[in-house]
């Protein structure tokens, strides 16, 4: 099973950032880690992170559990929670967010509603936290194009 995007390939096999299957999962399970946190992280914690499920309930919670003993571990208390939303834009096939649509255009790029609901919800979760302001989003646009939304180098 393939639990890495093709624009994260610089960083993956070392698993020195949080690959955006990890971040759906935190934000699924309601936990805002740290990069510090992930970095004191084993390299088998870290892919373990990367295999648990994270979709029923129950795998949620023993997600959730599982992330924060690795945090108190290692730092003694636990990570920051995050506001679970009940529903997530990326399981909305039907409305592009906007901070999606904006960053498109900022690249002379469009994303239709097609598109959109053609995505599978990942690819929705990485567009989306891709194109916050608070992120680097240097692959935004090849992210675009990994998931077959543009086929060209964007004008800026």
């Amino acid at each position: 099973m393939t639990y890495f995007f093709d624009f994260e390939t610089d960083f993956v096999d070392s698993l020195r950032c949080i690959p955006m299957r990890v971040r759906l999962k935190l934000d699924t399970c309601g936990v805002k880690l740290k990069l510090t946190h992930w970095h004191q992280f084993s390299q088998d914690e870290r892919q373990s992170l990367v295999e648990l499920a994270c979709s029923s309930p129950d795998e949620i919670s023993n997600y959730r559990q599982y992330l924060q003993s690795l945090v108190i571990n290692y730092t003694g208390k636990p990570a920051s929670e995050l506001p679970i939303e009940a529903h997530p834009p990326w399981l909305d096939e039907t409305q592009i967010p906007d901070t999606v649509t904006q960053k498109a255009q900022s690249y002379n790029l469009e994303i239709t509603p097609r598109q959109w609901q053609n995505l599978t919800p990942a690819q929705r979760f990485a567009l989306i936290k891709l194109s916050r302001p608070s992120h680097e989003n240097r692959n935004f646009v090849p992210a675009m194009r990994e998931f077959n939304v543009v086929d060209r180098t964007p004008t800026v």
